[in-house]
């Protein structure tokens, strides 16, 4: 599908990236891997499985964590868990994969047979396993939206450590999922293993099982967004004014530039706008924590084509700011923006045309994963202050 009480001690449009289709562009792949395996960051350590502890092919479950696990790398077709995608399903596989589509103009996630295989090849992967290794690729990069650990979980056979993740891709239970970026530490191993797959005719890109179809589209359109992800990181490097809002430590990075101009890198989540003051464009990081960008002139926002690219990658350089709150004292880090040249939106058109309607399809759907209790009702807050116009 679309578990450590942890210490902390602890991108431009489309261009010039690698590619999950070959190999590393200007960006130095092999330098940046180097530096990373010997991060001592990147290990969380060896946890137990617990009981039952496959939900599906790109989700188990671990003992020892306080949260569950999100698969780098992989994204597995859904699994039946309602008795009416079952009826639908077998009233036809046509006329269900067409009816789900037929939803939504975005790639859809939906129950499948293939989805189902994904679940009994985990299965048999991880039969008799007791512990297994979990990392994590990059040391900034801890958790998700939905407070999920990224990783990769190794099996000890034979005296080495092997990647689940990779012979996920390589059994064709999973195509090399790089919408939130391209794996700083084992993209060469995705690669070559979805090459395999597609070769062998494994799994999703086997044409006579029961999977999506448009794979090329979403393979397309992921490799877009890990390459805007992947430019961004580029021109991050030596500067501590760029931010990608997923690292765990962006909130107190924000914090202690205030007053100063940065340029964020986060996706674009609600955008809220109001009759008595400025429209908020939501720069997604957590449930209930993301962090808004303030857009007074509806016409910059609209120059800006932020509202095209709902739920795509952008970058944001604005002045940070905070507001209170006046009904609930709560602070709030903000940044401004008040020229349409402080965005920078990718050079492709995502899938769907940026339907705002659809729902996040990366959402868990595992009913065991931790979900943030929603807020308690609160009065509409109040618009900030038109404070003077300002230059980047």
């Amino acid at each position: 599908g679309w578990l450590l009480a942890l210490s902390i001690a602890l991108a431009l449009g489309a261009c010039g990236g690698a590619s999950s289709s070959g190999s590393a562009g200007p960006y130095d792949r092999g330098r940046a891997q180097a530096a990373l395996s010997d991060d001592p960051g990147l290990l969380l350590g060896e946890f137990p499985l617990r009981a039952n502890a496959v939900v599906d092919g790109d989700t188990i479950k671990v003992g020892g964590l306080d949260g569950s696990l999100r698969l780098l790398g992989l994204d597995a077709e859904e699994t039946f868990k309602s008795e009416r995608d079952r009826r639908d399903y077998e009233a036809g596989w046509e006329q269900y994969l067409a009816s789900r589509q037929a939803r939504t103009s975005r790639p859809i996630k939906v129950p499948t047979p293939l989805g189902e295989e994904a679940k009994y090849f985990a299965r048999d992967f991880f039969e008799g396993v007791q512990r297994v290794r979990i990392e994590r690729d990059h040391p900034r990069e801890l958790r998700d939206r939905y407070n999920r650990f990224l990783a990769y979980v190794f099996v000890e056979r034979d005296g080495r450590w092997v990647n689940y993740n990779v012979e996920c891709i390589r059994a064709g239970m999973s195509p090399y999922f790089t919408k939130y970026g391209y794996s700083r530490r084992y993209h060469d191993e995705f690669v070559e293993a979805q090459r395999e797959a597609r070769a062998a005719q494994r799994g999703i890109w086997d044409p006579s099982k029961q999977h999506y179809t448009d794979y090329d589209v979403r393979l397309a359109w992921w490799d877009a967004r890990a390459d805007f992800v992947q430019a961004f990181e580029r021109d991050e490097e030596g500067r501590t004014d760029y931010i990608a809002l997923t690292n765990w430590d962006a909130l107190r990075r924000l914090e202690a530039a205030m007053g100063e101009y940065v340029t964020i890198l986060a996706t674009v989540g609600d955008i809220r706008q109001s009759d008595r003051g400025p429209t908020r464009v939501m720069l997604s990081r957590r449930m209930f924590s993301d962090v808004p960008a303030i857009f007074f002139d509806p016409y910059v926002l609209e120059d800006s084509r932020v509202q095209a690219f709902q739920g795509e990658y952008i970058r944001v350089r604005g002045r940070v700011q905070q507001w209170t709150n006046p009904y609930n004292g709560r602070v709030q880090l903000q940044v401004r923006v008040d020229q349409a040249s402080q965005v920078v939106v990718p050079t492709y058109v995502p899938p769907g045309n940026g339907d705002a309607s659809a729902v996040d399809e990366d959402a868990p759907v595992d009913e065991d994963a931790p979900v943030d209790p929603a807020p308690s009702p609160a009065p509409p807050a109040p618009s900030p202050p038109v404070p003077p116009q300002v230059t980047p």
